[in-house]
């Protein structure tokens, strides 16, 4: 997209764009969201940012109207296999935090200065100014939905020390941590942040874009839950997903409701006639959302209420970033069902579900075991060797076990293969590994056939583009197959 085009998308407030790209605005030194409700700026006053940590490393504050921290992630990220592609998925999930720009560069495979380099070039922000970013946004979640002192959320957030967190917070928001929290207060009235309590929760609103297909998402986790891991219960249409979570720091319990909120599933997809930034005869090409018109009707997407239990708050930001995974919230819907809606095969099927999601996983580890074994034997092994929580909440007692702790236990077989590989590095599912070597070395696995392989590699590693085995899925499809194949399983063409 070029500015004059990214220019039409903000004065057409449209929320297709959301997250894709930020515009600032000199005069006030303010950078927002595409779909900001407030007056359009004139085209020589605006700036665009490829990210938040761009427009805040240029100077610029969050707007405290359209709030550009809390949307959607670019669905980029999720689809491109570069280096950049991977250290964006790496950072989301917190590693820059833990383990510095050092443990971020080892991961990819390169040094500090190339990873700094290649960030830089493209999106205006190194690893630790979007890490840096990332924070903010964690610290503004705490502050307003919880009652934690803020000495604790400062360090629960990331920052190193109380004063680099409040500097911080004050170049984001051009406010104090506690004027942030005062002004919550107001917006909810004196009950605000009592639903934040370590008893209650931390309450989240998980945005996304465009339709959403929820209801096949939760029938998929209905079919696949683990007992003892997960649950699901209530009526269709407004039912509850829990689950344990394995986090760096501690563990974690997060309940997600089907019923979604500021949308729904009924919104229309990208109308057609209006393009879409990657064409078809490029499909190599990295997609975007449908260039915006003037006569274009915007669906600002909506959110999935969700709530998490933490032991240790500084596993916020990587445990939101695991249930977006798992729930495909970053997905660009537009892009996907322009394209696939192409296809003389898929049209009906993407008109009769705009929006499908292809989930992906909230621990990949977890995921490519299960796929291995199936529900019945994953049951077993969790019974048997799951690590019980401290603090069970009603049904869910235990963590899935350790790819280490079944590598040990049960050595032979499949299993014992796929298990040993994981725990000594030999396959790698993390965020940023390299999809097509982590493809390579499971297919070496004994007893790990092609189709076992494709579902890991589609929602262990986040895959959009993996083609549906045994099916004649033509490079039209490219770079969404694994959509096609969500849209084939729906409508009974596949298993």
């Amino acid at each position: 997209m070029d500015e004059d085009t990214r220019y039409e998308a903000v004065r057409s407030r449209d929320a297709r764009f959301d997250g894709e790209f930020f515009f600032a605005v000199e005069t006030t030194g303010i950078y927002c969201r595409p779909s900001c409700p407030a007056v359009t700026p004139k085209r020589r006053n605006v700036r665009f940012f490829a990210t938040a940590a761009a427009a805040q490393g240029s100077g610029f504050r969050a707007c405290r109207r359209c709030r550009p921290d809390a949307v959607p992630g670019s669905a980029e990220w999720n689809v491109r296999a570069d280096v950049v592609g991977r250290a964006m998925r790496l950072i989301g999930d917190g590693i820059v935090d833990r383990e510095g720009v050092a443990g971020l560069a080892a991961r990819l495979g390169y040094s500090a200065r190339q990873v700094q380099r290649q960030l830089t070039a493209e999106l205006g922000a190194g690893p630790v100014a979007l890490a840096r970013a990332q924070r903010a946004h964690t610290a503004r979640v705490l502050l307003q939905t919880t009652e934690l002192p803020i000495t604790e959320i400062a360090f629960a957030s990331g920052s190193a020390s109380v004063r680099q967190f409040n500097d911080t917070i004050r170049e984001v928001y051009a406010s104090t941590p506690s004027e942030l929290r005062a002004a919550a207060a107001r917006r909810g009235g004196r009950g605000a942040r009592r639903a934040g309590t370590p008893s209650a929760g931390i309450p989240l609103r998980l945005a996304y874009r465009g339709p959403y297909q929820a209801g096949l998402v939760f029938d998929l986790l209905e079919r696949e839950a683990v007992p003892g891991v997960e649950d699901i219960s209530g009526p269709v249409g407004r039912r509850t997903y829990r689950r344990a979570l394995r986090l760096p720091y501690g563990t974690a319990i997060a309940a997600v409701q089907e019923r979604l909120g500021g949308g729904g599933r009924q919104a229309s997809t990208a109308r057609r006639g209006v393009p879409a930034v990657a064409s078809a005869s490029a499909p190599e090409a990295v997609p975007g959302p449908p260039a915006p018109s003037a006569a274009s009707t915007t669906h600002p997407g909506g959110r999935l209420d969700a709530r998490l239990h933490l032991t240790d708050p500084r596993d916020l930001t990587t445990a939101v970033q695991r249930l977006r995974r798992l729930f495909d919230l970053d997905a660009d819907p537009y892009a996907v069902d322009e394209r696939l809606g192409a296809d003389p095969r898929l049209a009906p099927l993407v008109a009769a579900r705009p929006g499908l999601r292809s989930p992906g996983a909230a621990d990949a580890e977890e995921l490519a075991v299960r796929a291995l074994v199936g529900p019945g034997e994953a049951e077993r092994l969790v019974r048997r060797y799951g690590k019980a929580l401290d603090a069970p909440r009603g049904s869910l007692t235990h963590l899935f076990p350790e790819a280490a702790v079944l590598a040990e236990a049960e050595p032979d077989g499949p299993l014992g293969a796929l298990t040993a590989a994981l725990a000594d590095g030999a396959v790698r599912l993390d965020p940023g590994a390299d999809r097509d070597e982590a493809h390579d070395a499971l297919l070496g696995l004994p007893g790990l056939g092609a189709r076992t392989v494709a579902v890991i590699r589609t929602r262990a590693l986040g895959d959009p583009d993996v083609a549906p085995p045994g099916v004649d899925a033509p490079d039209s499809w490219r770079p969404w197959r694994s959509y096609a194949s969500q849209h084939l399983r729906a409508a009974g063409e596949s298993e």
